[in-house]
This record gives C-alpha cells, structure tokens and sequence, in this order.
C-alpha cells in the first residue's frame, strides 16, 4: 500500500504558534518597562526626597491614562484592526519609555510614566482579540497563557536583571536599556504580524483548522454594542473579578520589594532575588495549568464552562493566602504564601483573559477585553497609592495584605454568581 505524501501546503503547520510567541514577547517587553520604577522605587525615593505615600503616586501614575485609554483603545482595536492599531502603540511606547531616562525631576517622571501608559494601553486587548482570531476554542487557554504569561516572566527575569543595571549604571541606563528593547520589539512586530485573514505564510490545512475550532470572527460592531455590553450580566461578572485580580496583582508588581525591603531589611539585590521567586513559579503554572490542563480537560470532553469557572475559582481562593505572609517573621516563609498566591492568580488569568473571545458578540472583542481589563488597570494606580497611604500611616505591610485578600474573595463572588455559562452574551 503506498503512503500518502501530504505536500507542505497541505500540512496544519504552526504559524499560530509563532503569533501566540510574539504576542507573549510583547506583554513580557512592554511589563518589563512597567517594573523600572518598581525596581528604582527606593533609589528614586532618595534621589528626589520621596516619601512612601508620594512613591504611591509615582507607581500609580502610569495606571491612570492605561485606564482611561483602556476602552477607547478596544474601540479602535475592533474598527481599525489589530495590525495597524498594535503597530502604532508599539512605536508609541517604545518612544515615551525612553523619556523616562531623561527625567529631572519627580515632575517629569511621573509626566513620562503618564505617556506611557497611554502607548501600552491597547497591548493586553489587542493580545486578547489577536488571540480569538489565530486559535481554535480548544486551544485558546493555552494561546492565552502564553501572551499573559509574559507578564510574570518580564518580572522573575526583570527584577533581578534591573537591580544590577540599577546597582551598576543607576536607573537612567536601567530605563533606557527598556526603552531600547522596547524598539527593537516594534520592528519585530511591524515585520512578522498580521491577522489571519492578511497573512500569505498561512497555509490553507491551517486556516482550516483555526475556521474548525470557532475562532472569533472579524468584523465591525454594531451600532450601539458598548451600551448593550454594559447590560450584560456575564461583562460585568468578568470585569468585577478581573478587577480583583488586578488589585492583587498590581500590589505585588508595584510593592513587593518594597515590602521585603522594609519588613525584612533586605538589599536591592537581594529583593530583586526573592522578587523573581514567585513571579517565575507563577509563569510556569500559568502555562502548565491555566493553558495545557485547562484545554486538554476540555479536549477530553470535560464541560468547558465547568473547567474554566473551576480554575477562575480555584486559582483566586489561593490568590487568598497572601495574608499568610502577614503571620510570620521568617522571609522564606513569606515568600512561600506569596508565591502560592501569585501562582493560583496566575493560573486563573489566561482563562479570564479567554473570556473576551469566548463570550463577545461578533466584532467586539476589542470592547469586551478593554472593559474587562479597564477594571483591571484602575487597579493599577488604586493598589499603589492605598499601599502606599496605609504603609505611611502604619508602618506595616499586615493590612495591604489584608487588603488585597478581601477583594479577590469579591472577584470570586463575582465569578460564581454573575458569570453563569462561558458562552456568548
């Protein structure tokens, strides 16, 4: 009997692999711009006669004009397209994380970080709706996780590399090498993105495949669609728990070392070390299980609104024992509760981020991402600043912690009783 010789044409190859790679390269460059500040928090403190609530601001200052750009950028997203949109915002963050290098003043660094946030605010949305047209249903957990991953992973590698570019050159060089990569990011995308639809290295065995698994399909919302999403049940379920899980998560990305540095007289190197510890653990489970176990149980013929609300849970009741951390003396054994925390968040985010895609109407994945992420990035600058308030008034990290404990039990409630079936609104 003779084989069948499939010409390479024919054969599903990975391209979509290759675009869930740069999206992920994407999130990891443009986080790792975030945490400069994070990592050069004390040294600016000094440099500029800094106290903790005015830290606060400056940490919070980016999340500002990403939250107020956050809708309007998944707005544009829907009308104009991923590859257009997402070429200019790269070009536009690369630029402004730049200025911050030059800064003189506290004025001007939270000037630049102001900019910044506008040019990185599409990246999350315009990730999410990437991600609905390359992949299948079945594998869009993973597809997620590997974009969103990125974010942990820019931390667990940033931390460390940034305290010795801060140790050794000071953070004018730390913030110009991310401006530089920053570039370097946008050629790559201006060169290699397109969407489906526009992309000649697409063979038809693949967009076969992608068309088979109910991949979101293009197309221009309706006249009225944000009023009607802001009526549905199911956006205001993922908008309140993603909302919870950014509070957690930007208090660990603004104030951890922080917290180490000041509960635990560490370095800056050596909180850089620690820093990286739960943040790496996290991007590894977010990948292992909020990406590959999620789709392969689904795969398996498990009910898919059963598994991803189950890990939306599971993964937010650990984000819970962060408080942990406020019980014990030993760093070791804090920053063992910090990073369960932080991998159970981690594990519930690629399948938050899924959600858009899996619950939109026709053409306003863009929007939903945005609305949901809006949530998400208000945290941004609210976590911060009310860190950085109840540490000046009390001198203690225990009730931040406390904090940030209660709101993802909202985030849960959120979930299990606003959400109801993955399926679209």
């Amino acid at each position: 009997m003779q084989r069948s010789i499939i010409a390479p044409a024919e054969r599903v190859t990975n391209l979509r692999w290759g675009i869930a790679l740069l999206l992920g390269i994407g999130i990891l460059i443009s986080s790792i711009d975030r945490i400069d500040l994070t990592v050069a928090g004390g040294t600016l403190g000094h440099e500029f006669g800094l106290d903790f609530r005015t830290l606060g601001y400056l940490f919070g200052a980016y999340g500002v004009t990403y939250a107020i750009a956050q809708i309007p950028a998944g707005i544009l997203l829907d009308r104009f397209g991923v590859t257009l949109v997402g070429r200019i915002a790269t070009l536009a963050w690369s630029l402004f994380a730049l200025v911050s290098a030059a800064a003189g003043s506290f004025g001007m660094l939270v000037g630049a970080n102001l900019v910044l946030g506008l040019g990185k605010a599409p990246a999350y949305p315009l990730s999410a709706k990437a991600t609905g047209y390359w992949f299948p249903a079945g594998e869009r957990g993973t597809a997620t996780a590997i974009f969103d991953a990125g974010a942990k992973l820019a931390t667990a590698i940033g931390m460390p590399l940034l305290s010795v570019i801060l140790v050794t050159y000071g953070w004018r060089a730390m913030f110009l090498v991310t401006g530089i990569v920053s570039l370097l990011f946008f050629g790559a995308f201006f060169l290699l993105y397109r969407d489906p639809a526009g992309d000649a290295r697409l063979t038809h065995a693949e967009r076969g495949h992608i068309e088979a698994g109910r991949p979101q399909e293009d197309g221009i919302p309706a006249s009225g669609a944000f009023v009607a999403l802001l009526g549905q049940p199911k956006v205001w379920g993922i908008t309140i728990g993603f909302g919870a899980y950014g509070y957690a998560f930007f208090l660990l990305l603004t104030w951890l070392p922080g917290y180490l540095a000041s509960t635990f007289g560490m370095t800056v190197l050596t909180t850089g070390l620690y820093t990286a510890i739960p943040w790496l653990v996290a991007a590894i489970a977010e990948v292992l299980v909020g990406g590959f176990l999620v789709d392969a149980l689904i795969a398996r013929g498990t009910d898919a609104t059963r598994v991803r609300k189950a890990v939306l849970v599971i993964g937010m009741l650990l984000g819970v024992s962060i408080f942990g951390a406020t019980t014990t003396h030993d760093p070791n054994v804090a920053i063992a509760y910090i990073t369960l925390a932080l991998a159970g968040l981690a594990v519930a985010a690629p399948v938050a981020w899924s959600l858009p895609s899996l619950i939109a109407p026709r053409g306003t994945v863009g929007t939903v991402a945005s609305i949901m992420n809006f949530a998400n990035i208000v945290m941004a600058f609210v976590a911060p600043i009310v860190a950085g308030h109840i540490v000046a008034s009390t001198g203690s990290f225990s009730t931040v912690l406390f904090t940030a404990a209660a709101a993802l039990i909202v985030g849960v409630l959120s979930y299990v009783f606003l959400l109801g079936r993955i399926e679209p609104a």
